[in-house]
């Protein structure tokens, strides 16, 4: 990289003369360096990073000591930038404050192996600055967030504004809002991550995925009693706050795929979504519905929630907790939501184990337990 760094340096400077290559000699060599080197910054403090967090240059990583390093920690306009530990078997903790990090217009973030805890309003936060275009290219790997609120509109990651993120190996625990909240966010993969609600903690979602979201996919996850809404494909946004303003929907082409989600009030809720398959994962004992079919943004513009494909699940359930299968709120258009190859068993009763559906399915399964075939 050094070598590579003194050639650039070298061809710019070739054909002037040699006064004026002895005055721009370490100027330009300077910039040179910097303009396309990587650094590495090794830090074992919270003062340590407070000062590099304020001297960052683009494509930095910092690699963190265990040990614990406070909280409110805010970035903005910084490329490239890496957060991960110097040791992944001892990652560093960040406690208490309102949120833990914010990173806003920050392309190219990575941030990986750490632990947040105990903030009252966001454990992670990830914004566009309310600026066009979208921030491109996150990836949030292998990060723990504990006891996030506890009440209110308080998520452990939120994110606002950005394309092309990938969410993997995380694990939430205790939140008072969403686990994690999408807002306008668009080409995203959410993998096998864990949402674990707990008492005193108000989650009403373990992800939401709303204000224009767009091409959003959540796989092998597991969520057990994640909320009100364990999954919450939609959603009601304020006009100012969907991106793109002009999208006609709160959330479009949403896969759902092989996720395991026991308890909460409901498995999944489709609320103003507009085109979405939610396959091959496994329902265990909601308390209420099976599932939601909801309008909430009533905004002219907005389509009725539609075109869901709903296939190959396995729902297993006591038909004394719940209400009714699906709930399908006004407004909707439940007769496009289609069902195929689904298994639905009441173990409290299975003979009452047909659901009421809003369009007859083709080739399910009632009545025997799929846990045990």
């Amino acid at each position: 990289m050094l070598s590579k760094q003194i050639m650039r340096c070298r061809g710019f400077l070739s054909g002037v003369s040699p006064a004026t290559f002895v005055l721009l000699t370490a100027a330009v060599f300077s910039a040179c360096m910097g303009a396309g080197a990587a650094e590495l910054i090794e830090v074992h403090s919270s003062a340590a990073l407070r000062i590099a967090i304020q001297e960052l240059r683009p494509e930095t990583t910092i690699r963190l000591a265990s040990g614990e390093y406070g909280n409110e920690y805010y970035v903005r306009n910084a490329r490239g930038l890496t957060i991960e530990p110097l040791d992944p078997a001892n990652p560093p903790t960040f406690s208490g404050g309102k949120v833990a990090w914010q990173f806003s217009r920050c392309p190219g973030l990575t941030v990986r192996s750490i632990v947040l805890r105990g903030q009252t309003e966001n454990g992670l936060n990830l914004d566009d600055g309310g600026q066009s275009p979208l921030v491109q290219e996150t990836l949030l790997e292998s990060i723990h967030v504990f006891e996030i609120g506890p009440t209110g509109n308080h998520d452990g990651i939120k994110c606002s504004g950005l394309d092309t993120l990938t969410i993997k190996n995380c694990k939430i625990v205790a939140w008072g809002g969403q686990g994690i909240d999408l807002v306008g966010c668009h080409n995203v993969q959410i993998e096998d991550c864990v949402f674990e609600g707990k008492a005193g903690f108000s989650a009403t979602a373990g992800i939401q995925i709303k204000g224009g979201s767009s091409h959003v996919t959540v796989g092998q996850c597991r969520f057990v009693n994640a909320g009100e809404r364990p999954i919450n494909a939609g959603g009601s946004t304020g006009t100012p706050y969907f991106r793109p303003r002009e999208a006609t929907s709160e959330a479009s082409n949403i896969i759902i795929r092989g996720n395991e989600i026991r308890g909460g009030l409901c498995a999944v809720a489709f609320v103003g979504v507009d085109n979405a398959v939610f396959e091959e994962n496994t329902i265990l004992f909601p308390s209420r519905w099976l599932m939601r079919i909801l309008q909430e943004n009533q905004r002219p513009e907005m389509v009725p929630c539609r075109n869901v494909l709903i296939r190959r699940n396995e729902f297993v359930f006591r038909r004394q907790d719940l209400r009714e299968a699906i709930n399908i709120g006004p407004g909707t258009a439940a007769s496009t939501f289609q069902f195929s190859e689904n298994a639905w068993f009441a173990e409290d009763q299975p003979h009452r184990s047909v659901p009421s559906l809003p369009s007859r399915e083709v080739d399910g399964r009632y009545g025997i337990d799929p846990r045990t075939e």
